[in-house]
């Protein structure tokens, strides 16, 4: 199978944020600003990605915490701060994450933790999540100075799993990312957790589905059907 190396985009795709919500409540009031500061954090390490500003993923994401609560009038806590980006470490898979990958692994696809977070928090991530036996390999866009969806990145996941950028595909809940991708060369799958509409204007991976285990049926079917 030349397309056997599966990486998966991991906060969102595989973890679950929704535990996040509650603590945003307590810390500015109001459970939905949870999803509007992972939004200004990707925005936020795009912006870097493009301008060349090299920072970390934790970096970014407190710099981003404490504006957010700047724009709502709140000063936040120091507690509230740091059991908000602490409990990145301990999110939770998603329910249809553990058999998709049980599924790619019996089908002979290798699988790879790849994420924006740093190396110490994605391999936590994995590991408090239960799904360490999941996952052949964890990388990190770290190393690049860099973040998704820059193509350096995509093409740094590619040499070191010393593979052609065209035999990996990557699986992600966020259209940016698949855009990315792609635009790399690399394949892509899109998980529409959300039922948002993909931007029109991004490339659209061909094969797309609301949940993990369907998609990667459709992942294995296309493969099989290549062959």
């Amino acid at each position: 199978m030349a397309r056997d190396t599966i990486l998966f985009d991991i906060n969102e795709t595989v973890l679950d944020l929704a535990p996040l919500r509650p603590k945003f409540e307590r810390a500015l009031g109001d459970a939905t600003v949870a999803s509007t500061w992972f939004a200004m954090l990707l925005h936020a390490s795009t912006v870097c990605a493009l301008t060349g500003m090299k920072t970390g993923f934790a970096e970014l994401a407190g710099l981003t915490l404490d504006r957010l609560a700047s724009l709502h009038g709140r000063t936040l806590l120091s507690e509230d701060r740091g059991d908000i980006l602490g409990s990145f470490a301990s999110l939770a898979p998603h329910d249809d994450v553990r058999p998709a990958l049980e599924g790619l692994r019996d089908h002979g696809y290798r699988t790879v933790a790849f994420s924006n977070s740093s190396l110490d928090l994605v391999t936590k991530q994995i590991s408090n999540s239960g799904l360490g036996a999941n996952f052949e390999l964890v990388l990190s866009v770290e190393e690049t100075g860099s973040f998704k969806p820059d193509a350096r990145v995509y093409e740094f996941a590619a040499a070191r799993l010393d593979r052609p950028i065209g035999d990996l595909r990557l699986i992600a809940a966020h259209d940016w990312d698949t855009h990315g991708a792609l635009s790399a060369g690399m394949q892509a799958a899109y998980l529409d957790r959300t039922g948002a509409p993909y931007n029109p204007l991004y490339r659209r991976p061909e094969i797309s589905a609301a949940t993990m285990v369907n998609l990667a049926d459709r992942i294995i079917a296309a493969d099989a059907a290549s062959i």
